[in-house]
């Protein structure tokens, strides 16, 4: 890192990773740690983030576990307030947290329906960006990443989690370029499709196996944890308001 020289000196930071109990959030929380970070894991299920904090502390990281509904603003701005509290800094937040709903055509949806997705995917990010960001500008220095997908695009057979993901997708843009002079740079995470609980069940295993895509498979969350670990370190010195994709081909859903 020495001829880049607007790079902040690599710390002992704290990250938030939302959803880090299992899938990319656990990949991510894991990757981070081994960066030097520690972490604290915002999720629901603390069963599935256990396994996640045992492999952060043996890495010599602290790491805790809050019990979050992303929907839920209340909740999210507690969590961050307890984190600060706890390491005394807040440098990093990864926002993994999101539903996938169920593929329904779209004359069958309910509002209720819509309006959950609407809740934890675009809702939890902005309010997961909003109780973090002041404690970045104080200090000066801060990175968020934040998955989102390529059924932004249009996903015919469920409606509201590609709406929720273009939205996503305009508020990374929108925060990329608020922060930047001021130390903190706002990104995003386009996976394809990845290898976790949320993609294998749907789908066969003779599909698994070969899936059609140009790079011949799908992708291992921590495949999509190591452009999380770049755009989130120090290392990262010019890259905000982007999405990059990880998809394993160009322009492939």
């Amino acid at each position: 890192m020495s001829n880049l020289r607007f790079a902040a000196p690599k710390e002992r930071r704290l990250a938030i990773v939302t959803g880090g109990g299992r899938g990319i959030g656990a990949a991510a929380a894991i990757r981070l740690a081994e960066e030097g970070r520690d972490i604290v894991i915002a999720d629901l299920d603390e069963a599935e983030a256990a396994e996640t904090l045992a492999a952060i502390e043996a890495l010599g990281q602290r790491a805790l576990f809050i019990k979050t509904d992303a929907a839920d603003e209340v909740a999210v701005h507690a969590m961050v307030a307890q984190a600060v509290e706890t390491f005394g800094r807040l440098d990093i937040l990864i926002c993994c947290a999101g539903i996938f709903g169920r593929e329904t055509p779209f004359l069958e949806m309910t509002s209720d329906y819509f309006d959950r997705i609407m809740k934890v995917n675009v809702y939890g990010v902005f309010y997961c960006h909003q109780a973090a960001i002041p404690h970045m500008l104080r200090q000066r220095w801060g990175r968020c990443v934040t998955i989102t997908s390529g059924a932004r695009l249009g996903a015919t057979h469920n409606v509201p989690y590609g709406v929720s993901k273009g939205a996503v997708w305009s508020l990374i843009m929108a925060l990329g370029n608020a922060y930047p002079n001021q130390g903190v740079f706002v990104n995003g995470v386009e996976p394809g499709r990845v290898l976790t609980q949320m993609v294998v069940p749907r789908f066969s295993k003779e599909h698994l196996e070969n899936p059609g895509v140009p790079i011949g498979r799908y992708a291992d969350a921590e495949e999509i944890a190591e452009v999380i670990a770049f755009l989130a370190s120090e290392r990262n010195t010019y890259t905000t308001g982007a999405v990059w994709s990880v998809k394993g081909a160009s322009g492939w859903s």
